[in-house]
């Protein structure tokens, strides 16, 4: 028992004190951030659109999330980081509580582009910060610490707002996001400060270069293509699994809160001593990102049946280890990958993966369950893993032979 606690204790030594203070603010944002898990439910239930309409909805969120990434990463490399995160979740502060005077279906439309093209610039940025604040021995364990916070946010968050939503509606919800984004980045700014040495300063006689490596980087596009499925496989935890526990399984909100806990329980008590004993195994980060690839495809497969309610308990296990390898490692590749002076534009692309991923997660899960039904959706999911496999495998063997 001693030894397994020196080793948990042991993956948390050696960073730095802000990446501990930008762990601490995202914990605080992500616990505000108490709408997102419930959207799908707030626009079916609350606004009365079809699911039809709410993956349209929902794609603008994707669409948002899309511009967020690309404009993050220019302006990283612009203006730098530090400015990129406070005035993203400031402005993201205030969108929020507007949110809830909307409920027309262009404006939901156009308004969720906004608040997600300003909320997510906020994400290339933090990941910059991360290169900034920490060294490549410790980058992957600095990584797996924000994400602990931001897990642990959401221990608190989407519990909360289940409670809050069963007794109070939701419109509360959206003046808790409000608040927590601009209390967290007022946090930010008191306690960390920006860094006098930039990363790498542009200098005109290598933009042009710079900017033939990213896009001409066939080994790069091959992962962001990985990112992409993996997020469509990922991202169905959240579009469509809150409407299957409660249209198949009868669960109320608070009920569906529950499985978050599930989640966040496991990478909060697991995630760091896990990722700590991996770093010293020195097994290469492709095999981790195709492990986690398969245990998602695995975790949606096995939700073709359902007369069984454990199995979305072994699901919500199998898409949590997947999660702990498959982020904080696609991360690291991301940030290895980035070349010097233009690690914004590096990360603008693995997070619009993510972003397009979602736009095309939302619609066509929802879309396939308005049609088909959940199981044919569970089939097409696990399918979208299996494809994030296969590639996962050629990047392996493009990265040992150093292409």
């Amino acid at each position: 028992m001693k030894k397994l606690y020196t080793n948990y204790i042991e993956s948390f030594t050696g960073l730095s004190k802000e990446i501990w203070y930008i762990s601490l603010i995202s914990l605080i944002n992500r616990a505000g951030t108490m709408i997102i898990p419930f959207l799908s439910l707030y626009l079916t239930d609350n606004l009365d659109f079809s699911k039809d309409d709410a993956g349209w909805i929902l794609a603008f969120f994707g669409i948002g999330s899309a511009i967020g990434g690309w404009l993050g990463g220019k302006l990283t490399d612009l203006f730098g980081f530090y400015k990129v995160m406070v005035f993203s979740l400031l402005i993201t502060g205030f969108s929020f509580i507007g949110l809830q005077f909307i409920s027309s279906f262009w404006g939901l439309c156009f308004a969720i582009l906004f608040i997600m093209s300003v909320a997510d610039s906020f994400r290339p940025a933090i990941y910059v910060s991360i290169k900034a604040y920490s060294t490549p021995e410790n980058q992957t364990r600095a990584i797996g610490l924000i994400r602990l916070a931001i897990n642990a946010g959401m221990a608190v968050g989407p519990t909360a707002a289940g409670l809050i939503i069963v007794s109070q509606g939701y419109n509360l919800l959206f003046w808790i996001d409000g608040v927590t984004c601009i209390s967290a980045i007022i946090l930010f700014k008191y306690l960390v400060k920006e860094p006098e040495k930039k990363i790498a300063k542009i200098t005109e006689d290598v933009v042009t270069k710079a900017k033939n490596i990213v896009y001409s980087d066939t080994t790069y596009w091959i992962f962001i293509v990985i990112c992409f499925f993996m997020g469509m496989t990922f991202f169905q935890l959240v579009v469509t699994m809150p409407l299957y526990y409660k249209e198949v399984f009868s669960l109320n909100e608070f009920q569906i809160s529950l499985f978050w806990i599930i989640n966040v329980g496991l990478i909060i008590l697991l995630e760091m001593p896990f990722l700590n004993f991996l770093e010293k195994q020195l097994i290469p980060v492709t095999k981790h990102i195709l492990t986690a690839s398969l245990l998602m495809s695995l975790g949606f497969y096995l939700l073709f049946q359902n007369f069984w309610f454990g199995i979305l308990i072994i699901n919500m296990i199998l898409l949590t280890v997947g999660e702990m390898l498959g982020f904080p490692y696609t991360n690291r590749f991301a940030l290895s990958r980035a070349k010097e002076g233009f690690e914004g534009s590096y990360m603008a692309l693995y997070a619009i993966a993510f972003s397009v991923s979602h736009i095309f997660s939302s619609k066509i899960g929802l879309t396939i369950v308005e049609n088909y039904g959940y199981q044919i959706n569970w089939l097409v999911t696990g399918t979208y893993g299996l494809i994030a496999v296969i590639l996962s495998y050629w990047l392996s063997n493009r990265v040992k032979f150093k292409l």
